[in-house]
């Protein structure tokens, strides 16, 4: 193990790594549950909520740019990015529980509550997310050592994937017994308890190591002007909207496609029958998936290495999106080509994962040696705008969808309904992964091009 890997230990990669295992027990369960829980359980319909997702994004446009400045700006005995994951580990958990919490209002009364909770939890994922995501930019100055740190996040962010899948609806039926609503806010309860602890954990094990530059003005006009001029920051964020798109609505139709589509299945394995309920199916997709998805994310240095990182995020990317559009030509008993595409698909978004937060933090690099000024935090949070954008507009895509084809909750679809959920799963969600894809091919920040630009930062700091 050389120096530069060295100066960041291995026990803080795992306690840095766990922050994304507690954001993704909010996130997954954002992804695989929030659009069925809002149209089955809390009773707003399809098209309000693919209305509502679109119209909170307006605030996020302001939101989050206006965060990354705070925390560029932010100094404590702590550093600028690790204090607000322990000042807003509480109430992310707080209001993450009200959000899952179904009241007893009229039909216009529970819209209006869900827009207030939705809206305030999406705030505060920004508020720890931003500096969050901003640390990884400053534990370490060596883009390769960050690929080795964004690994160890990708992995814990996938554990913190299975915890909700395997756990999130065998919670909410336990704590239930028959009722929903009481079981998804005792679900996400627990949930939550367990975020804030890790949240903690991240706080207590990470340092910030790489500094501005001395003497950096730190205007909001200069810092805007830059990223708007940063172009390898465009296209990655450009990317990040359709990636993110794709996975919102393929993974929030699954449970959708296994309940009305495919159902209860007797499946041959090994010369014997055996019968699948589809809420056991779902649970072990969404698990496989992870599994095989981990694998994908521990090799994604391998390929960078091979492939160079933008032909990797470009390539794998768009295979996941031709994977997934073969789902639409399987029959509700095809159950074993349906994990075998599913796998795929979870093997190839596992390197994208991983590749793109690393190549975030890259663009910040390329960024203070174009200008002369480092703004890590307005970077990452821009950033964490085309993913909650992309995750926004695929979920809202999907209620679009639902809602177009004739979905009705809880009751039997129609063949126009099915057709719906047939296409979102495969057709509409393969399009954003072959345009983000493609618009990767273009990236200009090469494995060779990131070691002259580490070089040139190096030498300048070492003689400032």
């Amino acid at each position: 193990m050389d120096s530069e890997t060295k100066n960041v230990p291995i026990v803080e990669r795992v306690g840095y790594a766990l922050g994304d295992t507690a954001s993704n027990l909010f996130f997954q369960t954002f992804i695989l549950f929030i659009t069925i829980f809002y149209t089955d359980v809390f009773g707003i319909s399809a098209k309000a909520v693919s209305v509502m997702f679109l119209i909170t994004k307006i605030w996020d446009a302001v939101n989050d740019p206006m965060m990354g400045l705070i925390a560029d700006r932010t100094e404590t005995r702590w550093g600028k990015f690790r204090p607000y994951l322990l000042w807003f580990a509480v109430p992310i958990g707080l209001i993450g529980v009200l959000t899952f919490t179904t009241p007893n209002l009229s039909t216009t009364g529970k819209l209006v509550y869900a827009y207030i909770t939705y809206t305030l939890l999406m705030m505060l994922y920004t508020i720890i997310n931003v500096p969050y995501s901003a640390l990884m930019g400053v534990i370490t100055s060596n883009a390769r050592v960050r690929t080795v740190v964004s690994q160890f996040r990708f992995v814990a962010a996938f554990f913190g994937g299975l915890i909700v899948q395997y756990s999130v609806l065998r919670m909410v039926q336990r704590f239930g017994k028959g009722n929903d609503a009481l079981g998804w806010q005792l679900a996400m309860t627990v949930l939550s308890v367990l975020a804030v602890i890790l949240f903690f954990i991240t706080f207590a094990s990470t340092r910030e190591r790489v500094k501005p530059p001395e003497g950096q003005k730190t205007r909001l006009k200069d810092d805007l002007r830059d990223l708007s001029k940063n172009k390898p920051w465009l296209m990655i964020g450009g990317a990040t909207i359709f990636q993110l798109t794709h996975i919102l609505i393929r993974t929030g139709c699954i449970i959708y496609y296994f309940t009305y589509f495919v159902q209860n299945q007797e499946v041959m394995l090994l010369g014997r029958l055996y019968s699948f309920s589809y809420q056991n199916m779902v649970s072990v997709f969404f698990m496989a998936g992870s599994v095989i998805q981990i694998l994908g994310s521990i090799l994604a240095s391998y390929f960078s290495r091979v492939f160079g990182r933008k032909y990797t995020y470009a390539g794998f990317l768009g295979a996941s999106g031709i994977f997934s559009a073969l789902f639409f030509f399987l029959s509700p008993n095809d159950i074993i080509l349906m994990f075998a595409f599913h796998f795929l698909v979870s093997f190839a978004l596992g390197p994208v994962s991983v590749l793109q937060w690393a190549m975030y933090t890259d663009t910040a690099d390329y960024s203070e040696l174009e200008t002369g000024r480092r703004a890590t935090g307005l970077v990452m949070s821009a950033s964490l705008f085309a993913l909650k954008f992309g995750v926004a507009l695929g979920a809202s895509i999907l209620a679009w969808v639902l809602s177009l084809y004739g979905y009705q909750p809880n009751v039997q679809q129609t063949a126009q309904s099915l057709l719906g959920i047939r296409l979102a799963i495969s057709v509409y969600a393969a399009i954003p992964a072959l345009i983000g894809a493609g618009i990767m091919f273009f990236y200009p920040l090469t494995n060779e091009r990131m070691v002259e630009i580490e070089k040139e930062l190096n030498a300048r700091r070492k003689k400032e």
